[in-house]
């Protein structure tokens, strides 16, 4: 699937579905969890997973290049539960994938 540059979805869930999108080109931003307080960013070869019922919100982290992505979900069934009463944190925290072979894009070594 192709997404417009800049485009983001509302806040949603898909319900007991799990979901798997893989970035083909192009920078994701993920923000998840009750308030959105979390946000990560996913690259080309890139995996982000959906565990089921959380609330997230997609984002294509670039102005002005599309993102392609192919997107699975554990059952056929389209399942998209809108969330139109959260209030999103204005600042949500970075959370990065840090382990020997990824350094934190700070230049430490914390998780």
């Amino acid at each position: 699937m192709a997404i417009e540059p800049d485009a983001k979805t509302g806040v949603h869930h898909h319900g007991a579905l799990e979901s798997v999108i893989y970035i083909v080109s192009g920078k994701a931003r993920m923000r998840w969890g009750e308030r959105l307080e979390y946000v990560a960013e996913a690259g080309p070869g890139d995996f982000i997973f959906v565990p089921p019922y959380v609330p997230h919100q997609e984002i294509n982290a670039s102005t002005d290049e599309p993102l392609h992505c192919v997107l699975v979900r554990s059952d056929n069934e389209a399942v998209v539960v809108n969330l139109p009463d959260v209030d999103p944190v204005e600042r949500p925290e970075s959370v990065y994938w840090v382990d020997p072979i990824h350094k934190h894009p700070k230049g430490t070594d914390r998780a």
